[in-house]
């Protein structure tokens, strides 16, 4: 797959990668922080890790298309 993407898109799912990978960073810090309240709000905790395993997936997807087909 990643031998048939062309520069401009593998420039543009690079950017976009570290994009999400800022993203599921700055989350982590947001659920830290909610967690360290006394009065954490579960429910707004339990979104962001939802949201959090949502990125986590997309980057995986962006990963391997970036990744060449290795056949063995």
């Amino acid at each position: 797959m990643a031998d048939k993407l062309s520069a401009e898109e593998r420039v543009a799912l690079r950017a976009e990668l570290e994009r999400l990978r800022q993203e599921h960073r700055d989350l982590d810090s947001a659920i830290e922080a909610l967690a360290d309240l006394s009065a954490a709000d579960q429910l707004q905790i339990q979104r962001l890790k939802k949201r959090k395993l949502f990125l986590r997936d997309k980057i995986g997807r962006i990963e391997d298309q970036l990744t060449p087909d290795i056949i063995a």
